[in-house]
């Protein structure tokens, strides 16, 4: 499960859209966060199919930290996957793109005192220390990148390099997903960067409270065809670089999540690390065949299920039954 942290400027709308994403209020403690069930229509078929006695969707965690950039809501932002940045699109004196920009800028701020703060402590550890050296020729360069401007993702850092910086959980080297919070009825406003999503923050809040066809209807009429939480989501899981594949049986049918490119052994690392660790084979097959072989039985019967080795990269949608040994 990862987790997502909203931030916004004042009067952005951060929290009404937490509220809109979640359908919850303050959850009391020093941030507000909410479980929810990443949509799926696949995991009903697949219920119905094999009449599992459960059905288990993937999850996302929302966090909405009040008081925003303080320092101990940087603090919390430093330990989320990802930032859903809400910029305010609605009311006359909208300007969007400078809203993100400043942002922007407040994130970046964050990241050079942290990393300044780093130096300090670097440099004295680096004497005699060819590995102090190398963290403070690390930082530095970070720092530099910082000071003019420019979020760390714009480095051209090496795995060691990045595996060393996320060490200092930076804001801006975290995937950023835009949200636009426009009016009832609004577009996505020119000039944001690609894979930024309009939602109306005050619209989906009085959705939220109704039944399922009720919502559809009135989203429908302000010219809504998705409800806020599946477009959030599906932005979350591109910025995060996320697949969703897929099990099945009579126990359970469950959805989960795992970086685009994995193998199957790290894909049954998801599962268990008994596993990954023991991994012999994988069963796999697409969503669609398995629907249309009628079940897996019926899939293992007429020879649609491939058996496939640590090498198999898992593709989205895809329903594996793993074989393992410890």
């Amino acid at each position: 499960m990862k987790d997502v942290g909203i931030v916004g400027l004042p009067y952005s709308g951060k929290s009404t859209l937490f509220a809109a994403l979640t359908r919850t209020g303050a959850s009391g403690g020093r941030s507000n966060q909410a479980v929810v069930d990443v949509p799926d229509e696949r995991l009903g078929v697949l219920t119905a199919m094999e009449r599992s006695k459960k059905t288990v969707p993937a999850k996302v965690r929302f966090v909405d930290v009040p008081g925003g950039l303080t320092a101990q809501g940087v603090a919390e932002f430093r330990q989320m996957d990802a930032l859903c940045l809400v910029v305010r699109a609605f009311g006359e004196d909208a300007d969007t793109v400078r809203e993100l920009g400043a942002l922007s800028d407040e994130l970046v701020l964050a990241d050079l005192a942290s990393v300044d703060s780093g130096l300090v402590k670097a440099r004295k550890k680096a004497r005699g220390s060819p590995e102090g050296k190398m963290e403070v020729q690390l930082l530095e360069r970070a720092h530099g990148l910082l000071e003019a401007e420019h979020p760390l993702r714009e480095g051209s850092f090496d795995a060691t390099e990045l595996k060393l910086l996320k060490g200092y959980g930076p804001l801006t080297l975290k995937p950023w997903i835009v949200v636009a919070n426009v009016e009832e009825g609004g577009s996505l406003p020119s000039g944001l960067p690609d894979g930024a999503v309009a939602i109306s923050a005050a619209l989906e809040a009085e959705v939220a409270g109704l039944s399922g066809d009720d919502a559809v209807e009135l989203l429908a009429g302000f010219g809504v065809e998705e409800p806020g939480l599946e477009r959030v989501i599906r932005a979350c899981y591109g910025a995060l670089d996320l697949i969703t594949f897929l099990t099945t049986g009579e126990d359970e049918t469950r959805a989960w999540e795992v970086r685009r490119g994995a193998n199957a052994p790290e894909a049954a690392g998801v599962i268990h690390s008994d596993l990954e660790r023991g991994f012999i084979r994988a069963e796999a097959i697409s969503y669609d065949d398995l629907v249309a072989a009628g079940s897996w039985d019926d899939a293992k019967r007429k020879g649609f299920l491939r058996v496939e080795g640590k090498e198999y990269v898992v593709a989205e949608g895809d329903c594996l039954h793993i074989r393992f040994a410890v």
